[in-house]
């Protein structure tokens, strides 16, 4: 989706402006040592305003009606600015999951036909630059540039507030589709629009059901610019984004055409490290014919859910190159090839682990994910990758999400061997958090209606770590020969380390095989394990 004021105001030559919302993160939390350089007049100036990602957003406030967010503050801020997103083509992606991945692969195959991307995305992992890139590396927008950007507008910011009564916020939405703080592009400047999937989050906020969650969504398509579904979706939900893209006379282009075919070969290894090679097809003779074929591409990113959005990316490309935008097959090949993404579905090496203080017994893998949908590609990426060995889970989640439908998606598959439930620190505070404890009562509901043969070993805290996983390898329930599922839970606190030691131990307990630990629940919970391992 479209990124407001700051990627449109760096004066990109020759450009396009990408972006994607839906953020649940606060701009200070997690952000290294920034807070006291350059950019910390900017975070204490931020942490004054009412924040949304922190405390949640109200019922109704990403619906098109009265009690949605109210979009003209965001106008009048840019016009105060002098309405810097208005001076560049700008792709506008929504969507329940893969706005990110959609938006980075689309980012890369333009940077790699040599085109100077703005990109404006959220959540971050460990800093707000990464909401922010600029320029052909896809870095994030750097401290300085950044710090005197806020510089500069923060007068105008200032005087926004006053005549807002105060009501300008943190940040304005984030839920994607009509109200969504991003949703002020216009036709004219809209090159593409792109609605990836819809799925149940924010189920409240966008109406209470997946059709209103669809009406939001399709909010972002605009009189005459083309539309690129991703999906699949259901037919009822397909037909509200057509009956849209109708209204406003807007060509579609689906991911899912009977003209496209794609497939994965198999799945390899580099360094360590898994890929997966695909086979793209894609024929559309419809009003916007596209055409590639694309024969061994080595994906990154992986998954199903991956190489769907990977499609969504290419027809994206396909779709602006019928526009007139010159892009060829080569730079949409690179431009797949090349994207990673950290936190989703990423492997960590033998030096990460260790940091973590492992021995290299288990892999580890850590993945953002957080909805029902979510979970379900998760537990395809782990049946498809997994080492033999067992699996261990970590998990910690924001108390707003829908923790029985993420559970009994991960219990679906081969049963892991250990759950090990945390609290995750949610845009750096507790507030929005679910208590580990709480969390595990639903994992234990989840495997009692699965007929999963589960032990509670209860609360696993702080130093007392390692010798409670002792007691345990002696526990008769834990030796015998058929061994029933391993929950317990971190009772102290927010997420440490001690709990993937523990896992660790857990697994060795089982007797077979390296195992794989899979740390997932929450993109906050990820960054927390990325910034432990200096990773910014």
């Amino acid at each position: 989706m479209l990124g407001h004021r700051f990627p449109a105001a760096l004066g990109l030559p020759r450009g396009l402006l990408l972006g994607r919302s839906v953020t649940r993160r606060s701009l200070s939390a997690m952000a290294g040592g920034e807070a006291e350089g350059p950019l910390g007049g900017f975070f204490d100036y931020m942490e004054r305003l009412r924040n949304y990602e922190r405390s949640g957003v109200p019922r109704g406030a990403g619906t098109d009606s009265d009690d949605g967010f109210d979009l003209g503050r965001m106008r009048r801020l840019l016009r105060r600015l002098g309405d810097p997103h208005t001076d560049f083509p700008a792709v506008h992606i929504a969507g329940t999951k893969g706005k990110g991945s959609t938006a980075a692969l689309l980012s890369n195959i333009m940077r790699a036909q040599g085109y100077n991307v703005g990109s404006y995305s959220s959540p971050h992992l460990l800093t707000i630059r990464e909401r922010i890139s600029v320029g052909n590396d896809g870095g994030p927008v750097p401290v300085r540039l950044l710090s005197d950007l806020f510089d500069g507008a923060k007068e105008a910011i200032d005087e926004a507030i006053e005549l807002e009564n105060g009501s300008l916020t943190h940040f304005e939405a984030g839920l994607g589709g009509a109200r969504d703080a991003t949703n002020v592009i216009r036709s004219t400047e809209l090159a593409a629009s792109v609605i990836t999937t819809v799925g149940r989050e924010h189920l409240v906020a966008l109406g209470g059901s997946l059709q209103s969650i669809a009406i939001a969504k399709s909010g972002i398509i605009k009189q005459g610019q083309p539309v690129v579904i991703g999906g699949p979706f259901s037919a009822v939900i397909e037909q509200i984004i057509r009956d849209r893209a109708f209204l406003t006379q807007s060509p579609v282009i689906s991911a899912c055409d009977p003209g496209i075919k794609s497939f994965t070969k198999c799945i390899d290894w580099d360094n360590g490290k898994p890929y997966q090679r695909c086979y793209f097809s894609i024929n559309i003779s419809n009003d916007v014919p596209l055409s590639i074929e694309m024969h061994d591409i080595n994906l990154q990113l992986l998954g199903d859910h991956q190489r769907q959005n990977a499609v969504t990316a290419a027809c994206t490309a396909l779709c602006l190159r019928s526009l007139g935008w010159e892009i060829s097959d080569a730079s949409i090949q690179a431009g797949l090839r090349e994207t990673q993404l950290p936190g989703r579905s990423q492997f960590l090496t033998a030096e990460e682990a260790s940091v973590l203080g492992l021995d290299g017994a288990s892999t580890v893998l850590i993945d953002g994910a957080h909805t029902e949908e979510s979970a379900k590609a998760l537990s395809g990426v782990i049946e498809a990758v997994r080492p033999e060995g067992p699996l261990a889970l970590v998990v910690g989640m924001a108390s707003d999400k829908e923790h029985l439908a993420f559970a009994e998606q991960l219990l679906s598959g081969q049963t892991p061997d250990v759950v090990l439930l945390t609290e995750a620190s949610i845009a750096g505070g507790s507030s929005r958090a679910m208590p580990a404890s709480s969390l595990k009562e639903v994992w234990i509901a989840a495997a009692r209606h699965r007929g999963i043969e589960y032990v509670d070993i209860g609360g696993i805290s702080g130093t007392e770590t390692l010798e409670h996983i002792a007691d345990l390898l002696g526990s008769p329930s834990l030796s015998s020969r058929r061994k029933p599922m391993v929950i317990g839970c971190q009772d102290m606190g927010p997420f440490s380390w001690n709990l993937i030691i523990a896992a660790s131990q857990l697994l060795e307990s089982r007797g077979r095989a390296p195992g794989l630990i899979c740390v997932t629940g929450s993109l906050h919970l990820v960054g927390a394990i990325l910034q432990k391992l200096g990773r910014h």
